[in-house]
């Protein structure tokens, strides 16, 4: 029995093999060069692939992963898992991510009709814009580039390092907020500054000498200032839910004679966080603004 013969017998060529697995081989082609299903054997001479009956099933798992817009990595850490809760599990964080996604979207798509349509300022109504007086402040920031998909990562991470250093600079004195210094989007990167105001500015200093450089951290006067702000709940604060109550405020401001901007935008964090419900207040959205002098 010659060779050819022997992996004819053990082995399937692409044309049954795509039979066997309801795919075409032209799918069977590109998980090959995409590294998601290997050929178990490949001819030297020919170049001809041949698969195992046994990879049919591996095949029809990617092609239907595939139709999730799964991302190529997060396919080849499925099929690798195979069978089994770790398989599972990680479709259902991809499934989960996606599904955040899309309510994100739908959101974002909500509110742009309700701008194209005209009916913005209804909208704007339904957030209560007030000012209030807020002294000047010692903090201890953190500055980042970041897009919006890694900001409310960066900001959890970020503040918990900056109020554990507080400990050490006499403690917290006012509520940890986020400046945006430009826009942060899925297209722009800020830079974001996150601050927490501290007691102790020469302890606060010293703490930053010694271990700032890791996280670029400062310290700096922030200046007291008025803020034009609305109040948002826990489930109001991810983007792009959030956007409708930035611009809230930017039409109040537009229409109140006399006023205008002193500062870039910023999220006022008041409360627990991780003890914090959907529906809790928990942050600021505000912009620092000053009257207009005669």
């Amino acid at each position: 029995m010659t060779e050819d013969v022997a992996v004819d017998e053990e082995l399937l060529t692409i044309g049954a093999f795509a039979a066997r697995s309801r795919l075409s081989a032209k799918a069977l082609r590109l998980y090959d060069r995409l590294g998601l299903l290997a050929p178990a054997h490949v001819d030297e001479a020919t170049g001809y692939r041949y698969y195992r009956a046994g990879q049919a099933e591996r095949a029809r798992l990617v092609a239907l992963l595939r139709q999730l817009d799964m991302p190529l990595a997060r396919i080849a850490e499925v099929v690798e898992a195979e069978e089994g809760d770790r398989a599972a599990a990680l479709l259902a964080g991809f499934w989960a991510d996606v599904e955040a996604r899309v309510a994100g979207q739908r959101t974002l798509a909500a509110y742009l009709r309700g701008r194209l349509s005209g009916r913005s300022s209804e909208m704007y109504e339904t957030f209560a814009v007030e000012t209030v007086e807020v002294p000047a402040q010692v903090v201890i920031t953190e500055t980042r580039h970041t897009l919006a998909d890694e900001l409310p990562a960066w900001i959890g991470a970020s503040l918990g390092r900056l109020e554990a250093a507080a400990r050490e600079c006499g403690g917290v004195t006012g509520a940890p907020f986020v400046v945006y210094h430009a826009e942060v989007s899925m297209e722009s990167d800020g830079p974001a500054e996150a601050c927490v105001p501290v007691a102790d500015e020469a302890a606060a200093r010293a703490w930053a000498e010694r271990h700032g450089r890791a996280w670029e951290t400062k310290v700096r006067i922030e200046p007291a200032c008025t803020l034009a702000y609305t109040r948002i709940r826990k489930a109001q604060v991810a983007h792009p839910q959030i956007l409708a109550a930035f611009e809230a405020v930017e039409h109040w401001i537009a229409g109140q004679e006399g006023l205008e901007y002193d500062g870039p935008c910023r999220e006022v964090y008041f409360a627990d966080w991780d003890a914090a419900g959907p529906q809790d207040p928990v942050c600021d959205v505000a912009f620092p603004v000053s009257r207009l002098k005669a």
